[in-house]
């Protein structure tokens, strides 16, 4: 899923696009507005984060003249204008959200997975997973979510391809390489202990017992596998 950023401080951008990136999400940068409309129209992202005071042309008018292309695609505003009239004039463009700087890393990171979540309900992304069975646990990807029971458990979108990944080849291990490819994107560089590191966190969230996980077995030497029955079931 790719995400275009148009913000004019760099690092802003840069920060957002590594919060982001953490995520699972594949960035598109801009600079400006008019970059920005031009990464939109040549880059088809399905999920814009817009500054509003840029050079050249401001987040508002390139909302304006996204709308006229897409009347769908997701837009959060993201800005430092903290006015009531800012906001409604955000939302009123079209715009799905609005986050006001100083913005902290948990609320960006809470609104995005909100908005993906209001964007996989309406069924244009079809291609994401319908719900599936890992031994106890039900996970959810359209609600970037998991549940034991009465337990929910809030995923980002690269822990549920990390997840679909092993569900599709249950059974069977899956080796570094084609997780990293599937939750991480083709042009990252492979690196073990990244993965290693991301499954161990994955691990605390949704396994009962992460020092002796069930979910997401080591395949030492390959990789990973999830095998569909639960030892001791």
């Amino acid at each position: 899923m790719k995400i275009l950023i148009a913000e004019d401080d760099r690092n802003i951008r840069n920060g957002l696009a590594e919060i982001l990136e953490e995520e699972g999400y594949e960035i598109l940068a801009a600079c400006d507005g008019r970059e920005a409309l031009d990464l939109f129209k040549s880059q088809s992202p399905d999920f814009i984060c817009l500054d509003i005071m840029m050079p050249g042309m401001n987040g508002y008018d390139v909302c304006r003249e996204i709308r006229k292309r897409h009347s769908s695609i997701p837009i959060i505003f993201i800005s430092a204008k903290s006015e009531e009239i800012d906001k409604v004039l955000g939302l009123e463009l079209g715009a799905d959200d609005f986050i006001v700087k100083p913005f902290g890393i948990r609320e960006v990171v809470a609104r995005i997975r909100a908005v993906t979540r209001r964007y996989f309900s309406t069924g244009k992304k079809t291609d994401i997973l319908g719900p599936f069975q890992m031994g106890d646990l039900e996970v959810f990807p359209a609600e970037l979510q998991a549940r034991r029971g009465n337990h929910t458990v809030d995923l980002s979108l690269r822990d549920i391809n990390i997840l679909i990944t092993l569900y599709k080849n249950r059974g069977r291990p899956v080796d570094r390489y084609t997780l990293f490819r599937e939750a991480w994107g083709v042009d990252h560089i492979p690196n073990s202990r990244t993965l290693d590191q991301h499954i161990s966190q994955l691990r605390k969230r949704i396994e009962q017992d992460p020092k002796n996980p069930v979910i997401i077995s080591t395949v030492h030497g390959v990789g990973y596998r999830f095998s569909e029955c639960v030892p001791g079931e």
